[in-house]
């Protein structure tokens, strides 16, 4: 099939734009490595769109938080990633998770039985002199085709550190010791009867002990070139938060409150206290039998891990289907590199998508592949590109990567109210509905006057 457009990464934004084109008759060429002999360090299986850390999209509460609003806003336009997600979806309470596994499997089907897609398994070396192209490898960016980057854009690659927390098999928890229930009771459509997460709890003996163990456990070693990686903060590793006090757990993953332990009520508390502190793990698939442990992403070193997790109560006899990881994360200084639809300066035939442009996030991820997929179906269409208003997610989104943020200080960011157009006039109680509000009117209102169908 010859093509209109080329598109090298099927992860998410690459499987995201290659959606969106196809849905407006253009031919794709989706060229992923994984499954033609290559293979990340970070990734499983040579499946589209793995997800490769967390299962969770996070938030889906489309009134009060801006992920939430990302959410609603790719609903709007068809987004193949919410579709699969939908179809895919384990209960989170008013979060959004996924089984992993049918959650690829959905998006790989859907681009494979597409008219108008073709995915080849092939590694891409560099960038194409000509035709229009999408860049979206990822953070992971094979070698040569980043070195085949750098030369491009003449400047060093920016990089952090991305950690990945380990799984645990349900049916090894000691359920006599946890308890079911999401923070404050909360629940969705998805939610299970009792409530959507395993909590594991702390007294405050056992949670100053399992501190010091994360202080001295053993530690996966840097080479010399990644001793001044920085930490993204929002994957930070658990004992690297650790060292920056003994209670910073307790306000970060391990927070106890809005959590009521059956296992220890009192006249005074009849359906339980809060604990010191509490180790949550999250439903990872469909079947319930594998669960994440939130917010334990980790550097520990494997042997190290299964030891101080197994004294945490309840998971003393914890078997792991996956153990967690770290791995190099790199990405472009996009405000200086790239222009306002995402081109690259040097060579406009090349547009970036994903988390290799610095945004951060499965969803941010996904909607940037989104994006870049309209603005090159309105290219071959002949049409001026129109973006989304700042005042939605998508549009903050886009603004801050393509030149709002400060470029000497550029780092992945992932989409928050900090990002909009200040409502200063609106009280802080009602300032989030505001901004939610604001954004659906507007973005109803560029979808009625945008012209995103092919021509």
């Amino acid at each position: 099939m010859t093509h209109d457009i080329h598109i090298i990464g099927g992860g998410l934004a690459g499987s995201e734009a290659a959606w969106q084109l196809a849905q407006r008759g253009f031919k794709v060429r989706l060229s992923e490595m994984r499954g033609g002999g290559d293979m990340t360090p970070a990734h499983q299986t040579d499946g589209l769109a793995e997800l490769v850390c967390s299962n969770s999209f996070r938030s889906d509460d489309d009134e009060k938080n801006a992920v939430g609003l990302l959410h609603y806003e790719m609903r709007a336009l068809d987004s193949l990633v919410m579709r699969a997600g939908e179809a895919a979806r384990v209960p989170a309470g008013s979060a959004m998770a996924v089984d992993r596994d049918i959650f690829s499997k959905g998006v790989q089907r859907a681009l494979e039985d597409h008219p108008n897609v073709t995915v080849v398994r092939e590694r891409i070396d560099s960038l194409p002199s000509s035709g229009l192209t999408i860049v979206a490898t990822g953070p992971l960016t094979a070698q040569a085709l980043a070195e085949s980057i750098v030369g491009a854009t003449g400047q060093d690659r920016l990089a952090f550190f991305d950690a990945i927390a380990p799984i645990v098999h349900r049916e090894s928890i000691d359920m006599d010791i946890c308890w079911i229930q999401s923070r404050w009771n909360k629940r969705t459509e998805a939610s299970n009867e009792d409530g959507d997460y395993i909590n594991c709890p702390m007294t405050k003996e056992q949670y100053r002990a399992f501190h010091q163990g994360l202080l001295d456990g053993e530690k996966t070693e840097f080479r010399e070139w990644e001793t001044d990686t920085p930490y993204f903060e929002g994957c930070m590793p658990i004992e690297v938060m650790a060292a920056r006090g003994v209670e910073t757990l307790r306000f970060g993953p391990m927070k106890p409150v809005g959590l009521d332990n059956p296992r220890d009520t009192t006249p005074e508390f009849p359906q339980g206290r809060w604990p010191h502190a509490v180790v949550q793990l999250r439903q990872d698939n469909s079947l319930g039998t594998l669960w994440n442990m939130v917010g334990f992403q980790t550097k520990l070193k494997y042997g190290a891990q299964v030891e101080l997790f197994r004294t945490i109560p309840g998971l003393e006899n914890a078997e792991f289907a996956r153990l967690g990881g770290l791995h190099r994360n790199t990405f472009l200084n996009s405000p200086t590199l790239l222009d306002r639809q995402l081109r690259l300066k040097s060579a406009p035939h090349i547009r970036f998508a994903g988390q290799v442009t610095g945004c951060e996030g499965y969803v941010e991820s996904s909607a940037v592949g989104l994006m870049v997929g309209l603005m090159a179906a309105s290219e071959l269409a002949g049409r001026d590109w129109t973006p989304p208003p700042r005042t939605t997610a998508m549009g903050a989104l886009l603004s801050h990567i393509t030149g709002d943020a400060e470029a000497e200080t550029y780092q992945p960011m992932n989409i928050n109210f900090g990002l909009f157009p200040p409502l200063h006039e609106v009280g802080k109680k009602q300032r989030k509905e505001a901004y939610t509000g604001r954004a659906k009117t507007d973005l109803a209102r560029w979808l009625a006057e945008a012209a995103l169908e092919p021509a």
